[in-house]
């Protein structure tokens, strides 16, 4: 429930309803990951959302600008760190990405997360 007074979304590990396309990741290193999602919350000023994001298989360039915290329903992917730090996605698994963190995103199969940007 979307118009409510706290926007809700039942079943986001199955959700089959609508999504937004929200497009191809811009700086692809390899493939095409195309995202999709359900946008449950954005600040009047833009500078906090939350929602439902979806990703398909492919690698790019990652640069976060703002904190982001995930909760990974579904999937499986690698993030790594510039630094060389790896972090493996799978399903049920919490991460917080720190504003400025830089690195790469591989998606091995197509990802499911619910997420907090600050």
């Amino acid at each position: 429930m979307l118009d409510a007074t706290a926007p809700h979304l039942r079943g986001a590990t199955t959700f089959a309803g609508e999504m937004a396309d929200w497009g191809v990741i811009p700086t692809m290193l390899e493939g095409a990951s195309h995202t999709s999602g359900v946008l449950l919350h954005k600040a009047p000023d833009g500078q906090c959302e939350a929602g439902l994001w979806v990703c398909t298989p492919g690698l790019w360039s990652c640069h976060v600008t703002r904190d982001e915290l995930c909760h990974f329903l579904a999937g499986r992917c690698t993030y790594t760190h510039e630094s060389g730090e790896v972090i493996e996605i799978e399903p049920d698994t919490a991460a917080f990405f720190p504003r400025g963190w830089m690195g790469t995103c591989h998606v091995h199969e197509t990802v499911r997360k619910v997420y907090m940007i600050r």
